[in-house]
């Protein structure tokens, strides 16, 4: 397996980002002597002859977009090549083990995932079969693998280039986009997210010097920006910091994003002029509702006086804060859907999120911590293999009603590149249509087409 396309990593989608989920193996791979081929989906065709000559396929889902796409990689693979072993592995990987296994995949591994991808070539080229630790088959269950990784500086010369991924959008400039991670893992439990079931409550932090070397091979390849896409950036507040103090000490012109839970802007609120001095742009967070009770069921740590307090705090330090949204959940009414729409034209924020998430349902995959939340049964149904997540319902049918008509309408002014404004305004009337009473003033009529945008990056994604 030292020949060149021996092993074939494939990366379905990473948010738009060149994927650093298969540079990380594809180095710690190198290193051991390894020639592993790399590909990335999302923005490549399939190189199925790459495919056919390969003897082990690994593929990375870290995220639900990627596990549908990576079965259908999995299905070409098994077409041209049934001999291959198939992996798969990331977040996804054994929250779905029992899918995979019967969709013909022969392994996952989760967590930490290297050292034990490594260890299950290292055994197929052995010819052994026996179990390897951290790696699951069929008949061969396996915990996450959660030892810390001794990092390599990720392995990118064969991924396509970051010209083909996300740019940011600032002041009229399209800017290349590095991106990196400080930290895997997260230290939180949010009972919708696909961390907890998978870290525990864990996280790792990546020596600072990796880090910048990563950024500094990415800036040599045109990137002007730099978004750290850590599950919490300031999960590890102290080396957060010195990681963006040593970026701008080194490239004072270079700016960069990350992402922070709310309680976490509010906890380090005194660090946010320091992050802003040291070329913070825009910070993602996860608000997820203005629901009180919704914020309870998610377990996220935070309530809606304290995405008020969050906004005023990132307003102050100069950093934009956007915030991402759980728009239709079991116990989100149709009152509490308008009087969001309402807070995001009164607070200015419509061009602070991006569209794809007015009509984004609470998805509970397998693993999800959901399923064990009593609040979260009496609304569940089934497991549905072609969307991989359980069915639920919500109490109010006016609700799920809204909620795929206007993911089908938003989609398709995404389509055709409707501007953002024009998009909520038929959102917030739809709800209001949904309500039985007048749609409010379109907030579209007071804003003018040269406003001054947030700065964002030009994928409007979501997982």
């Amino acid at each position: 397996m030292r020949e060149a396309g021996d092993i074939v990593l494939v990366a379905c989608y990473e948010l738009g980002h060149q994927p650093l989920a298969v540079a990380w193996p594809a180095a710690v791979l190198e290193r051991a002597g390894y020639r592993p081929a790399v590909m990335d989906v999302s923005v490549e065709p399939l190189d199925e002859d790459a495919l056919a000559r390969a003897r082990v396929v690994a593929v990375s889902v870290p995220m639900h977009t990627a596990l549908r796409l990576g079965l259908e990689v999995a299905a070409r693979v098994r077409a041209v090549n049934v001999a291959a072993h198939v992996c798969f592995f990331g977040l996804y990987a054994t929250l779905n083990a029992d899918l995979l296994f019967a969709r013909g995949v022969d392994s996952v591994i989760a967590g930490e995932a290297e050292a034990p991808l490594l260890a299950l070539i290292e055994a197929l080229e052995r010819g052994d079969t026996g179990p390897v630790p951290g790696v699951g088959r069929p008949g061969q269950p396996a915990a996450p693998h959660l030892r810390r990784l001794d990092f390599p500086v990720p392995s990118r010369a064969a991924l396509p280039s970051i010209k083909k991924y996300a740019h940011l959008e600032h002041e009229g400039r399209m800017e290349l986009t590095a991106y990196a991670e400080t930290t895997r893992g997260c230290r939180h439990h949010c009972r919708h997210c696909p961390i907890p079931p998978v870290y525990g409550g864990r996280f790792f932090a990546v020596p600072r010097e990796v880090v910048l070397a990563d950024v500094r091979q990415q800036i040599e390849a045109g990137a002007r920006h730099v978004t750290f896409g850590d599950p919490d950036f300031l999960n590890g507040p102290a080396h957060a910091l010195a990681v963006a103090r040593d970026l701008h000490a080194e490239w004072p012109d270079v700016t960069f994003d990350f992402t922070a839970k709310i309680e976490h802007l509010l906890r380090h609120r005194a660090d946010l002029p320091a992050l802003r001095e040291a070329g913070g742009l825009f910070v993602v967070s996860a608000a997820e509702s203005l629901s009180d009770t919704v914020l309870a069921h998610l377990d996220k740590g935070h309530t809606r006086a304290d995405i008020l307090t969050a906004l005023a705090v990132t307003r102050e330090a100069g950093i934009t804060l956007r915030p991402t949204w759980v728009a239709f959940t079991p116990w989100t009414t149709l009152e509490d859907h308008r009087a969001w729409l309402d807070f995001l034209a009164d607070e200015g924020l419509v061009d602070h999120v991006d569209p794809v998430q007015y009509g984004l349902r609470l998805l509970v995959p397998p693993g999800s911590l959901l399923l064990t939340s009593p609040a979260m049964r009496p609304h569940l149904g089934p497991l549905e293999p072609a969307t991989l997540s359980y069915a639920w319902t919500h109490p109010d049918p006016r609700m799920d009603r809204l909620q795929a008509e206007t993911a089908a309408i938003v989609a398709k002014a995404i389509g055709m590149q409707a501007d953002t404004p024009a998009i909520f305004d038929r959102v917030r009337a739809m709800a209001a249509e949904a309500a039985g009473v007048a749609a409010p003033a379109p907030v579209r009529a007071a804003m003018s087409k040269d406003r001054r945008r947030p700065p964002r990056l030009s994928e409007a994604w979501f997982c």
